[in-house]
């Protein structure tokens, strides 16, 4: 089996913090970090790595993520991601919180989509696959440049919330004050909750109806990437908690994407990244380090970060160097932030 993991986030992003990285128990990965090729290369958010191992880096992300979703509206027409955000004031800067941050119930998120269709007929067709995930089906394809949820979820913004040469720059305006005076958000003020206040449009491009078969097997709880598994014709599975499961399965070329760590650096939540990252060590890194990972004739780990994309690559033929010693998560932060070289100690 050739097994690649798609961890995002997998190193903590703040080398000092001895609190998060100190004390971190890391055999299995420290093993197969020491045995394995590594390689740095330029940052990219989850979605566009995703879409780049799949073999079509400039693909429709909106149309990736819809193909995975259980909602299968009218084919064709030009979608974009149109996701329910919050938008605050921190520190005289506007912080960003996507609904992973706060709860958006199913009848709040009806309210909202049947308003805005109703308000903005014009544009396109909203449409709710969950309520954190929504969709917006224009009349007219528009280009509109914006980098996907997950580089913008959680962090300091300029005033500038898109590109103002995008034509949906000033509609995108109108939105947020459309959204201010909606009963939805009042009642939600009332309870002390974060109003819905506008929305993140993203994921437009070329459409794909296929995409190259890279895998034979994808897990993932994410519709994105279960649409481009979907696309490429491979088995889908929920994400697993465990090499055991991916084995049982079997298949030549296995993608599993583990996405638990991506929430805990959003929102810096340091004890959940340090229990996500203890689930990894025990449910794959030293699994794959033992016996069991005799089974995989090549592995693949490749995590977006803030420090670069990040990629070790460990043929079989590499486990028996037994005098090779991998770095921890704390010392790989403290050389990646410092910029230190990137390859391994013989």
């Amino acid at each position: 089996m050739h097994l690649t993991l798609l961890v995002p986030e997998l190193i903590w992003p703040e080398p000092g913090d001895q609190l998060t990285l100190g004390k971190l128990a890391t055999p299995g990965f420290e093993w197969l970090e020491g045995r394995s090729a590594f390689v740095r290369s330029t940052a990219l958010p989850v979605e566009k790595c995703a879409g780049q191992l799949f073999g079509m880096p400039e693909v429709a992300l909106a149309e990736l993520r819809l193909a995975g979703e259980e909602m299968q509206p009218a084919k064709g027409g030009a979608w974009l991601c149109a996701d329910p955000v919050h938008l605050r004031f921190h520190h005289e800067r506007i912080v960003l919180a996507d609904a992973g941050a706060f709860e958006i119930d199913t009848d709040e998120a009806a309210a909202l989509v049947a308003a805005l269709n109703a308000e903005f007929a014009d544009i396109g067709v909203f449409h709710a696959a969950t309520p954190r995930r929504w969709y917006l089906r224009l009349h007219a394809a528009v280009d509109h440049p914006a980098a996907p949820l997950s580089a913008v979820a959680g962090r300091r913004m300029d005033s500038e919330l898109a590109d103002k040469t995008s034509p949906l720059y000033r509609w995108l305006n109108e939105v947020q004050m459309f959204l201010h005076g909606h009963p939805v958000n009042t009642a939600r003020a009332a309870q002390g909750k974060p109003a819905v206040n506008s929305l993140w449009l993203w994921g437009n491009g070329q459409a794909s109806t296929t995409l190259p078969n890279r895998f034979d097997t994808v897990w993932s709880n994410d519709p994105l990437l279960l649409g481009a598994g979907k696309l490429a014709g491979a088995r889908c599975h929920t994400r697993p908690d465990s090499l055991a499961s991916v084995l049982r399965e079997g298949g030549g070329n296995s993608l599993v994407h583990i996405d638990t760590l991506l929430p805990t650096v959003l929102y810096e939540n340091t004890e959940a990244w340090r229990q996500g990252f203890a689930a990894l060590e025990s449910g794959f890194f030293a699994p794959l380090a033992g016996r069991p990972g005799k089974a995989i004739h090549q592995l693949d780990i490749v995590a977006p970060t803030i420090y670069g994309q990040l990629r070790w690559t460990l043929p079989k033929g590499e486990r028996w160097k037994f005098w090779k010693k991998g770095r921890s998560p704390a010392t790989l932060a403290t050389t990646l932030a410092e910029g230190q070289p990137q390859g391994q100690p013989s």
